[in-house]
């Protein structure tokens, strides 16, 4: 793909785009990356595109496509922030440097309470929730070519995207991403397993394409009669989640969303007429339905969902939405963050609850300031996280100091401190520490606070 494939993706969606800014953005990108090449032998150009388009397909503004062009620049290359602002302006220049500065958090610890707080330094460090789409069509792109690497690092990638790449993903519902990282992570963490699905998946495609076809064509039929608008097509099939399902234990015949169908239509009320239509065509399965329209997910999906004994007598899943539910599951308008397990949501979970209507109001403002400027991001703003020297997270209060980190690793590390560094240099005791300042404590085992 080249810069003109690109502008012609964009304006599908944005006829006002600055086509010629975008050449002058990707003629930078291709000066600093100059001789550069990837792994893989091929031009380091091509994955600044390739970001890119993943960007056009979500349908994002030209400050993010501008952003994305560059996104390794400063990392990377002599250009820097400065320049940036000149040749893009401050916006684009704000959204690299955010990019660059989620780049350079390292991912060291395993135990989940340290993910956990490394997922929300992430979103922290982010004060524009473009960022973070940028960085995980970043990591999206980086997944898809992981094969040039060698397998130790091959595995380090992936188990870091499953860990926090693909969660991100989860609680913003940007499923089109979360989905393709997941499977792509199944496919270097664990070979056999991946391997495994997709031989059992390919020995039944065939009776299962036609069975899905069957109903397909049964269901239009039914449609028609009630002059019903639907489109109705094949769901796709996720990897990782069927190989999920085999890890607890069920079996490979029990996975009904192997034959899946997907019905899309203009309103919700035409979503509880389908459904009445399939029930009345077919048997539903106790226990199967589930209204997520009435009672949506977390992160604001929305569908019906029924598995029903088709008309060869198999089970088979059907999903039915409207267009507008569908657009927000394939391409992820964020609303709120939750731990998927169904747990207390955490108290920083709200403040996400505005970023659905946010990101639905882009497409239709794609130019306005005041719109921009409320996409600014103060997630945690009671809240910094911070780094140990062995690479773990901790959260402290805004505006806290060395001290209050001191404590937050121990008690008895606190009593005991006498200095501070910050970034390898010393400070002052009462500094206030910043989203990802790496601290390391000094301390005096002879001396001791009362």
């Amino acid at each position: 793909m080249g810069i003109a494939e690109l502008i012609d993706r964009v304006r599908r969606y944005d006829s006002a785009v600055d086509a010629e800014a975008l050449k002058r953005v990707y003629e930078l990108a291709v000066a600093a990356h100059q001789g550069q090449r990837r792994a893989s032998g091929e031009s380091y150009i091509q994955h600044p595109l390739a970001v890119a388009e993943i960007l056009a397909d979500l349908e994002m503004d030209y400050q993010t496509i501008a952003a994305a062009l560059l996104h390794d620049v400063v990392e990377d290359t002599s250009v820097t922030q400065e320049q940036v602002t000149e040749l893009c302006g401050e916006e684009v220049a704000r959204l690299v440097d955010g990019v660059t500065k989620l780049t350079r958090i390292p991912y060291q610890s395993k135990e989940d309470a340290q993910v956990e707080n490394l997922r929300k330094m992430f979103l922290a460090m982010a004060k524009d929730i473009r960022v973070i789409i940028i960085k995980l069509a970043d990591r999206l792109h980086n997944m898809r070519t992981l094969g040039s690497l060698p397998a130790a690092k091959q595995q380090a990638i992936a188990r870091e995207t499953l860990d926090i790449y693909a969660p991100i993903a989860h609680r913003l519902g940007i499923w089109k991403i979360k989905w393709e990282i997941e499977d792509e992570c199944l496919r270097y963490l664990d070979a056999g397993g991946y391997h495994d699905i997709i031989e059992r998946v390919a020995k039944t495609r065939s009776a299962r394409e036609a069975d899905v076809n069957d109903a397909i064509a049964g269901l239009r039929r039914e449609f028609a009669n009630l002059k019903l608008n639907a489109e109705i097509q094949g769901r796709p099939k996720h990897f990782y989640s069927i190989y999920s399902k085999l890890s607890t234990g069920r079996d490979f015949s029990t996975i009904y969303d192997l034959t899946a169908i997907r019905i899309i239509v203009d309103s919700v009320k035409d979503c509880y007429a389908a459904l009445g239509a399939v029930h009345a065509m077919w048997t539903p399965l106790p226990g199967r339905f589930k209204d997520y329209i009435a009672m949506p997910k977390p992160n604001m999906y929305q569908s019906l969902h029924t598995t029903v004994i088709g008309p060869t007598g198999d089970a088979l899943e059907i999903q039915i939405r409207t267009w507008e539910m569908h657009r927000t599951s394939e391409y992820g308008i964020a609303a709120h963050w939750r731990y998927k397990e169904g747990g207390k949501a955490d108290q920083f979970e709200n403040k996400l609850s505005w970023l659905r209507a946010l990101l639905e109001w882009q497409k239709d403002m794609r130019d306005s300031r005041v719109f921009m400027e409320n996409l600014k991001l103060d997630l945690f703003d009671s809240q910094v996280f911070v780094f140990s020297p062995r690479g773990d997270v901790y959260s402290i209060p805004a505006g806290g100091t060395p001290l209050d980190f001191a404590y937050q690793v121990h008690t008895d590390v606190g009593n005991h401190c006498v200095g501070a560094k910050i970034n390898g240099r010393i400070v002052p005791l009462d500094y206030q520490m910043r989203n990802g300042d790496i601290c390391e404590i000094l301390v005096n085992k002879s001396s001791g606070r009362p």
